[in-house]
């Protein structure tokens, strides 16, 4: 099985970012990300932290986020871990100018 630093350095390499976030890592998805690796992301980092949180910007990215979500519950699946998603807005800035992102925190159910 993958260590979060191991899935953390194969999502690097791929079209999404990882930002460290207070001592909470932001998963950037963009409508380019393959959903697959996002939720081997976020059920790493859940894993290891018990929580994650996931941003996207625009339809694309969001629908991608999304579909990770759901494959990462799968993921999660046989080591007893259900997971819940609380949506909310947020304002980035992206080239000085004001952006809206959906930022999923994304927890494990108690």
């Amino acid at each position: 099985m993958d260590t979060i630093n191991d899935t953390v350095d194969d999502l690097k390499e791929s079209t999404e970012k990882v930002v460290v976030y207070d001592d909470t890592e932001v998963l950037k998805v963009s409508a380019h990300s393959r959903p697959s690796a996002v939720a081997g992301a976020i059920a790493a980092v859940i894993r290891n932290q018990g929580r994650a949180d996931v941003q996207a910007i625009g339809a694309g990215a969001t629908n991608q986020a999304i579909k990770a979500v759901a494959i990462a519950r799968d993921y999660l699946q046989p080591n007893g871990i259900d997971i819940v998603v609380v949506p909310a807005f947020i304002d980035v800035m992206i080239a000085d100018e004001e952006r809206t992102a959906i930022r999923l925190v994304v927890e494990a159910r108690a």
